[in-house]
């Protein structure tokens, strides 16, 4: 019996880009478009009544913007994955995103065969996310860390040493399958390592993983 349909809500102030969107998304037969919206109170409203799995949201948009749409859809339908697809790359604007709790950050310019592919890893968890734009990211954690040298340091939690290997290599950006070719272990392995530290650090994704690491000073910032 084939698996249900992975629905997806549309997000984006451009009805034309939503039109272009529901097309490509169309021709997959596993992903379904339960909806549309044009700014994130729309968004946040469908998604409260449709529920959908993906969100696939702007950034920028009038009325509510997408960052904190997606502040308020984490809060009020936990189950719904977000990724944000805008063609902003700036760094303020990626930090937040993922603060927020994204799960994925795609520009605008991204292959549009690769929304598909990309729609699915976040709905089997991974966190999604180029390594040009992870490196943005840690960056803007690494600047952060150097404001904070006057907060209250709190013991971390203890990772073992492939458990930190993993985490480095999420922190690049990249998906479980490259990780396990780089430690030579399997993907299986690798959920595994990567549910543990979740555990460990009682947190729910893997970005948050990753800012609860560089914060933490677990990993090095170049």
């Amino acid at each position: 019996m084939p698996a249900d349909p992975i629905r997806v809500l549309i997000v984006d102030d451009h009805a034309l880009f939503r039109r272009g969107l529901e097309a490509v998304l169309g021709l997959e037969p596993d992903l379904e478009v339960v909806g549309e919206a044009g700014d994130g109170a729309q968004a946040v409203a469908q998604t409260v009544e449709l529920t959908p799995d993906i969100v696939l949201m702007d950034v920028k948009m009038p009325q509510r913007g997408g960052i904190e749409a997606c502040r308020s859809i984490r809060e009020l339908v936990p189950s719904a994955e977000i990724i944000m697809l805008t063609s902003s790359d700036e760094d303020a604007d990626l930090f937040e995103a993922i603060k927020a709790g994204a799960k994925g950050y795609l520009l605008k310019d991204v292959a549009i065969d690769e929304v598909p592919s990309s729609i699915r890893a976040v709905h089997g968890g991974q966190s999604l996310i180029s390594p040009a734009l992870a490196s943005k990211l840690l960056t803007e954690f690494s600047t952060l860390i150097r404001r904070s040298d006057d907060r209250e340091q709190v013991p971390a939690p203890r990772l073992t040493e492939r458990e930190l290997q993993v985490l480095k290599l999420v922190a690049r950006g990249l998906n479980n399958r490259d990780i396990g070719q780089q430690l030579f272990i399997s993907e299986n392995t690798v959920k595994n390592h990567v549910r543990n530290i979740l555990e460990k650090l009682q947190l729910h994704s893997r970005m948050e993983a990753v800012v609860y690491a560089v914060r933490e000073k677990l990993l090095e910032i170049t």
